[in-house]
C-alpha cells in the first residue's frame, strides 16, 4: 500500500517516509523512547544522516527514503 505526503505530494511505502506523513505514536526501535511521532529523531541516529530533503528539510540514511534527497555536509 503506497501513502502519499499532504504537504509535498511524495508517495512511499511506509507513511514514516513522508513529511507530513499518518500513523500513532509508538515507541522508537532505535533509542525506545516511549510514544515518539514519525519525526522523531535519535541523538545517536542523527549522526548516521547522510542525506537532507531539499522540499522538507527531513533527513534519512539513503536518498531513497527522501523526495528530493541532497548529500549532508
Amino acid at each position: 500500500m503506497a501513502y502519499t505526503c499532504k504537504t509535498c505530494g511524495a508517495v512511499a511505502e511506509e507513511p514514516g517516509h513522508l513529511c507530513n506523513p499518518c500513523g500513532d505514536k509508538k515507541k522508537c526501535s532505535f533509542c525506545g523512547a516511549p510514544e515518539v511521532d514519525t519525526k522523531h529523531m535519535c541523538k545517536d541516529k542523527l549522526a548516521a544522516m547522510k542525506y537532507v530533503c531539499e522540499g522538507c528539510g527531513r533527513v534519512a540514511m539513503e536518498a531513497g527514503h527522501l523526495c528530493k534527497a541532497k548529500p549532508i555536509g
